[in-house]
């Protein structure tokens, strides 16, 4: 009898809009970092508003946590909230990176 392995689970996508004192503290910037190194690829731009929008792709737990984490972010930040969507992207849209804009 053949067994199968089971097809590597789909990334999930959240975007995220974090409020707050994010904005000239290194919130992106950390935010570089925590989803490097947790293997997850998208972006974190900072919008006129004040905001961070932070968009996360990459295997459920781990933007699971790096979405826990965004109420954190780095020493300097003050987050006071964190407002986050499933986003569905098709399979060529999906980031390859995670990058600051």
């Amino acid at each position: 009898m053949k067994t199968s392995t089971p097809a590597p689970a789909r990334p999930i996508a959240r975007r995220a809009l974090v409020s707050g004192r994010v904005q000239g503290v290194y919130y992106r910037g950390a935010a570089q970092q925590r989803a490097r190194a947790a293997g997850i690829a998208g972006h974190a731009r900072n919008l006129p508003d004040g905001r961070v929008e932070v968009l996360a792709c990459g295997d459920e737990h781990a933007v699971n946590e790096f979405v826990d984490w965004l109420w954190i972010g780095p020493t300097a930040a003050k987050v006071t909230d964190v407002a986050v969507e499933a986003v569905e992207l098709a399979a060529e849209e999906l980031p390859r990176d995670f990058r600051t804009v």
